[in-house]
């Protein structure tokens, strides 16, 4: 990799004048992050504090506190939230009593609700979320410094607020049950245990007595049939109390009914 080429050091004041005036052309930077540019341009630390001494006084330099309500006002005219507001000063070396106490400020003075700052940024930002979920929304949302309470708000009042569905949601919607309930009944799973999988997926289970039951028709599924199956697997001895109780538990939650488990247990005894 190429290295970065040395920085021409300065031969006289102007030209740290000169840098100095040059960034702060760019942007606005804080005294410190100044300071460290001009560290780069020169190590003659009586011509930076001198430059640094009149940009102050000339009021091309703020002091934190000026720099931090500048841009705190700023960013909530750009509907940014506190949460960013005090990530980005604090990665520029402002302190957090400086940060606090200019978000305090400007929002008194410009009686900044974020309630209602949140709820402003998201209708302007999606007129319905046909194209997103509550995961992304919540994360563009934090990210601009919201907090999950603000979110909440302002996705309450959003007039397509219902449109709003989570990812697990969306990826239900293309699921098709009768071949998710084949898939989840080739890997030994009874019916309770297979509903109860299908609506922690939020998948949609109002057709599933009637998938079921054309199923079990075709010998698709075959739920006294895989119940055997699944005790055969394991070497429990049925003549055994014990055993047969935790037989009995095991073939439980896997999701099998008392009806089909007594009959793999009848038929193993056979």
């Amino acid at each position: 990799m190429q290295q970065q080429r040395p920085l021409r050091q300065a031969k006289t004041i102007d030209n740290v004048f000169n840098s100095a005036y040059w960034h702060l052309g760019q942007q606005d930077f804080t005294i410190n992050e100044i300071r460290i540019k001009l560290e780069r341009k020169t190590e003659n630390l009586q011509w930076i504090e001198t430059v640094l001494a009149r940009l102050i006084e000339g009021g091309y330099l703020r002091n934190d506190l000026d720099f931090a309500l500048r841009y705190c006002e700023t960013a909530f005219s750009n509907e940014i939230g506190k949460g960013a507001i005090k990530r980005k000063l604090q990665q520029r070396g402002i302190s957090a009593t400086d940060i606090d106490t200019a978000i305090a400020q400007v929002m008194d003075e410009q009686q900044i609700d974020t309630f209602e700052m949140a709820t402003s940024r998201l209708l302007s930002k999606f007129d319905d979320f046909s194209a997103t979920t509550k995961e992304k929304v919540y994360s563009q949302m934090t990210n601009k410094g919201f907090s999950a309470t603000e979110i909440d708000h302002a996705i309450s009042q959003h007039p397509e607020r219902e449109t709003l569905r989570s990812k697990l949601a969306v990826k239900a919607d293309k699921v098709n049950l009768s071949s998710e309930i084949i898939k989840l009944f080739k890997k030994g799973k009874g019916k309770t245990l297979i509903l109860q999988e299908l609506k922690q997926r939020l998948i949609d289970i109002s057709d599933l007595e009637e998938i079921l039951y054309q199923l079990m028709l075709s010998d698709e599924v075959d739920f006294y049939q895989s119940c055997k199956n699944e005790l055969a697997k394991k070497r429990y001895d049925l003549s055994d109390y014990k055993d047969k109780s935790k037989a009995y538990a095991y073939l439980s939650r896997k999701g099998f009914s008392s009806d089909e488990i007594k009959q793999a247990m009848v038929l193993d005894d056979e």
